[in-house]
Formats: structure tokens, C-alpha cells, sequence
């Protein structure tokens, strides 16, 4: 168990850092597909569908295998972390663009009325009203990465699943390692899950 436990901290940290990379990102994505110039908007969306169409684990191995080629050197949590949050980013990008298209036009209306610039439209009027309702698809996307970490142990990255592949190995004994893999990996979806719907909760209560 011990050695497990060292594995989901690393497990953890990657969610965790992954989903605030592909949070930052997917919104960067949304709003550049958003753009008035077609030819951002089109690359963007080319990009988006690109990442979004290929396997994850192909993504990890060009991070980590070949970049190193051209000379940029990635840690195997640093390109997991990069690997995880531009790939989800893709997806929560689209959640973010339908946030934003269902904020009622009126909204943008009255905020060019009141004379705001389009950093305060976005920061006090169009974002505080969209992100509440976008808040149950991002915490899916939050569970569906944290899922996703084992694929990390292709890159070497030592995280939970590595782990339980290293007692295994070591004692011959696969049954109760992986067992408690899952036990793991279910005990932190399910305190997630409500720590998701506590902090929607919030956002309602704050618009």
C-alpha cells in the first residue's frame, strides 16, 4: 500500500495539473475559434479537430519520444501533464464555445451600452454568467483524465498503475495490487464527483 499511495500522489498531481492546463487552454481555444479573422478561426479549428482525432497515447509518445529529435527535452510527468491538458482541451473547448453561445445576446448588448471593454464584457458579464452551466461537462472531463493517467506509464511516468505493475512483478501476485488499483482509483472518483456538485453549487449561488 505504501508504494501505491507514492504512485496516486503522482496519479493526482498529473489530474490536477492536466485539467488546469486544459481548462486554460480549452478556453484559449474557444475563444480564438470565436475570432472575426477566418483564418485564425479556421487553423484553430483544424488544430482542434486534429488533437482531438487522434489517440492519446500516440500524443504522449511524440511529446516524449519525438521531440527530443528536435531538440526539446520533456520530464515524463512534464510531457504527461502537456499530453493530458491539450488533448482535453480540445474537448472542453466545445463546452466552453457553447457556454458562451447560449449567454442571451442581450447581455453583450447592454455591456457595450454601459461602454465596457471587451476584457470587462469577458471578465464581469459574459464568463461569471457562462461557466456555471458548463461546470457538470468540465467535472466529467476532470473524472475521464484522472482515468486516464495510467496511459502515462508509457512515458515512464511512475504513477499508480506503474506501480501496481512493479508489485506485481516483483511478488508474482497481480491479484491483489490491481484490485487495489481500482479500489483507489474509485474511492477518489467518487470523493470528486461531490466536491464537483458542491463547487457547482457555489458558481449558482455566485451568479
Amino acid at each position: 500500500m505504501p508504494t501505491l499511495l507514492d504512485g496516486l500522489k503522482i496519479t493526482v498531481l498529473a489530474t490536477v495539473l492536466g485539467s488546469a492546463l486544459a481548462a486554460v487552454v480549452g478556453l484559449a481555444f474557444a475563444l480564438l475559434r470565436r475570432s472575426p479573422n477566418r483564418l485564425v478561426s479556421r487553423i484553430t479549428a483544424f488544430l482542434v479537430e486534429f488533437i482531438r482525432g487522434t489517440p492519446l497515447l500516440v500524443q504522449l509518445y511524440f511529446l516524449f519520444y519525438v521531440l527530443p529529435g528536435a531538440g526539446i527535452l520533456l520530464s515524463p510527468l512534464t510531457a504527461g501533464v502537456i499530453g493530458l491538458g491539450v488533448h482535453y482541451a480540445t474537448y472542453m473547448a466545445e463546452v466552453f464555445r457553447a457556454g458562451i453561445d447560449n449567454t442571451p445576446r442581450g447581455q453583450w448588448e447592454a455591456a457595450k451600452a454601459c461602454n465596457l471593454t471587451a476584457v470587462q464584457t469577458w471578465q464581469h458579464i459574459i464568463l461569471p454568467q457562462a461557466i456555471p452551466p458548463m461546470i457538470p461537462a468540465l467535472a466529467n472531463y476532470f473524472v475521464a483524465m484522472f482515468k486516464e493517467t495510467p496511459l502515462l506509464s508509457a512515458i515512464t511516468v511512475v504513477e499508480l498503475m506503474s506501480q501496481a505493475r512493479s508489485v506485481a512483478n516483483f511478488n508474482y501476485r497481480y491479484l491483489e495490487p490491481m484490485t487495489l488499483v481500482g479500489v483507489l482509483f474509485l474511492a477518489i472518483s467518487l470523493i470528486a464527483v461531490p466536491a464537483l456538485h458542491l463547487l457547482e453549487r457555489r458558481f449558482r449561488r455566485y451568479r
